[in-house]
């Protein structure tokens, strides 16, 4: 037996042997496929149909949510017949908002909470004050998608997925960006390949990937919640800290409803007084009283634009909470509260009103819903979406195509922490940064180390020896 020890060849050998860091993120970002793949289609698939709601909804519920065309002769009705009329339909309900039709071919909508806890989404027509009838928003196609999006249907385990398939996709991005800029040469020398047009789609797709990552972290279970708290500590806030009163446009179809007002975020609570109406004194009918045409004239002297969102008062001395349409620009977000007897402004709160964080975050998630920009932020969103579904798969057919029988084809490598003292410090502010990516990092590299390479089976299909 001979020993080669020329140079050249110690490096390859060294090379192959998977010290080197390009072998190492090649790893990572595999294995990491492995889990973010799956989630990542799931997320992209119903941000594609969420971003499409509003033109998806109407097709599938026409004969709720569209009208006939208002002839010369046609009268709008005012809101509170509309109300009275839902109220008649549903007396054992309680009717939390009311959404201005978007045009004069479409349909009020009333938000209710049954007996039983569930919402409804009541329609009715503008024109006769006739309830067309109604449909539970979480079986809707949206719907579904906002829950499949938001926690895979599955709860608190299921948001737990998705934040750390999250955590695992911004590592991914960060290491696909590293092996497409160091083997740009050697692709170069190469004939086209699905692995060539997987690093270009991931070129293009990476940054917005990042972006639409970091600006749902709020939204998570964990980390948002922790964020929030710490956020909340130093005086400052993530959401919006009005109250909106006592009610909850609770709708998830309800495209005026700007989501830094989501009342279903549970520490969105911050310590500003809650707006009140002032009772009526003295013998009755010395004060008028105010009903959901006056809080929406008021609103609207008041600046806020249609179509608006009116959360309801659910108790005596609650307001009308009035909701500007600001679906397409957060910074116009604002609400009015009114007094539900005399009619008056109680007050107003809106975007110039938020902490910094959370006009940060309002901007973040006007961006992440492609509404913020308007015809260029949606269709910015859309290409996003399909990027990330064309990386997740073309990715598994590459890996398919090139695997040999038996093996998993994982690239050989670790990570080269002792003589990187750089990379050692940025995985460790990665995890703690993101504790539910360093937690996983942690039982990764004791199943490698304690498991998996002292299995022979397992390390020679996990290119681990």
């Amino acid at each position: 037996m001979t020993t080669d020890l020329h140079p050249a060849r110690l490096r390859t050998r060294t090379s192959a042997s998977g010290t080197g860091l390009f072998r190492a993120f090649w790893r990572w970002h595999f294995y990491a496929a492995f889990l973010v793949a799956p989630v990542l289609l799931v997320l992209a698939g119903t941000g594609l149909i969420y971003l499409f709601r509003f033109q998806l909804e109407p097709l599938l519920h026409a004969d709720l949510m569209e009208v006939s065309a208002p002839s010369a002769d046609s009268i709008r009705q005012p809101y509170a017949n509309q109300l009275a009329a839902v109220e008649r339909s549903f007396p054992d309900a309680t009717v939390l908002s009311m959404t201005e039709p978007r045009s004069e071919e479409r349909s009020t909508v009333f938000s209710l909470a049954l007996p039983d806890e569930s919402t409804r989404d009541v329609f009715v027509s503008p024109y006769g004050a006739d309830v067309l009838g109604s449909l539970d928003p979480d079986t809707t196609l949206s719907g579904r998608a906002v829950r499949l999006h938001s926690e895979l249907m599955a709860g608190v385990w299921g948001e737990r997925v998705i934040e750390l398939a999250a955590c695992w996709a911004i590592v991914m991005a960060i290491t696909g960006y590293y092996l497409f800029f160091k083997g740009r040469r050697a692709r170069a020398r190469r004939p086209r390949s699905l692995r060539s047009r997987h690093a270009r789609i991931g070129l293009a797709g990476g940054i917005g990937l990042l972006f639409l990552l970091v600006s749902g972290l709020p939204w998570t279970g964990f980390w948002g919640e922790q964020a929030q708290r710490l956020a909340t500590g130093q005086g400052s806030s993530l959401w919006s800290l009005d109250h909106g009163a006592v009610s909850d446009p609770a709708s998830t179809l309800d495209e005026s409803l700007p989501h830094s007002h989501a009342s279903d975020v549970p520490w969105a609570q911050g310590a500003s007084p809650v707006p009140r109406s002032s009772r009526p004194s003295g013998e009755p009918g010395e004060r008028s009283i105010a009903n959901v045409d006056t809080a929406v004239a008021v609103a609207a002297e008041a600046g806020l634009r249609h179509p608006m969102t009116v959360a309801l008062p659910v108790a005596g001395d609650g307001v009308f909470s009035v909701i500007g349409f600001a679906f397409d620009a957060p910074s116009d977000e604002r609400t009015v509260h009114v007094d539900q007897y005399g009619g008056g402004v109680v007050s107003t709160y809106g975007f110039e009103d938020y902490p910094t964080l959370a006009k940060v975050v309002a901007q973040g998630i006007g961006l992440h819903e492609g509404r913020s920009l308007g015809a260029w932020s949606m269709a910015g969103s859309t290409l996003l979406c399909l990027l990330v579904i064309a990386s997740c798969v073309t990715g598994p057919l590459m890996w398919w195509q090139r695997r040999p029988s038996g093996s998993l084809a994982a690239p050989r490598g670790r990570l080269p922490l002792r003589g990187s003292p750089a990379l050692l410090a940025g995985l460790v502010a990665l995890g703690v940064l993101l504790p539910f990516f360093g937690l996983s990092v942690l039982v990764v590299l004791l199943l490698d180390l304690l498991v998996v390479r002292r299995v022979p089976w397992l390390a020679a299909r996990l290119n681990a020896s």
